[in-house]
């Protein structure tokens, strides 16, 4: 009797099997955390200037989301440490001459969060990007890499609260996006001259 309940238990979890999925719980601020601080955004790359833009694009949205007063640093109880990583510009496509076409701009960040009554660092966020395909400027609908840069703010800040408040995995570490002209985006291939026929080989006379 005990076997046979043992079976339809386990019946009956297989029954249910498909309903049963792990919900991780969300990893959102700790409840000591009530106000954030931004810090000056850290700029490992080469490209000048970019950390104002991109910390003014994230400060405007905190304060848009409005869950969490942006306070100084030093009345903050978690700091938000942003570190650029990657700043890459890449031609993709040329015309026939060779001239590029078509770009590709890719921005990675890191992101910490400091807890201040600790001094600790209670998560850290490798490798959030964006990724913008545009034609040049030249071309008709084609952007300037400075208006690349502009586009791809948003998107980084987005994803920085997103992270900072929503908690690990509500947000994707690769987004991209991918603007058209209507100009030709790569070399014209020219069309290859037919094979001339075989000659027929003659066999010898006997």
């Amino acid at each position: 009797m005990r076997r046979f309940a043992l079976l339809l238990a386990a019946a009956a979890l297989c029954a249910c099997g498909e309903d049963i999925s792990y919900q991780p719980a969300p990893q959102i601020l700790p409840i000591n955390i009530q106000k954030l601080g931004l810090q000056q955004i850290i700029n490992n790359t080469q490209q000048f200037g970019i950390e104002d833009k991109l910390g003014i694009a994230i400060r405007d949205q905190f304060l848009s989301d409005d869950r969490y007063p942006i306070v100084p640093v030093k009345d903050a109880n978690g700091v938000v440490i942003v570190t650029i990583t990657l700043y890459q510009l890449i031609p993709i496509q040329y015309d026939a001459t060779l001239n590029p076409t078509t770009y590709k701009l890719r921005i990675d960040l890191d992101v910490q969060m400091l807890d201040r009554a600790s001094n600790t660092v209670i998560w850290d966020e490798k490798n959030l990007n964006a990724t913008l395909v545009f034609p040049t400027s030249v071309l008709a609908g084609g952007l300037t890499e400075e208006q690349g840069r502009e586009q791809l703010y948003p998107i980084l800040a987005t994803k920085v609260v997103k992270r900072v408040i929503d908690g690990f995995g509500s947000v994707s570490h690769d987004t991209q996006r991918r603007l058209s002209s209507d100009s030709p985006s790569s070399a014209p291939t020219t069309p290859e001259a037919p094979a001339s026929p075989i000659t027929p080989v003659m066999p010898a006379p006997y």
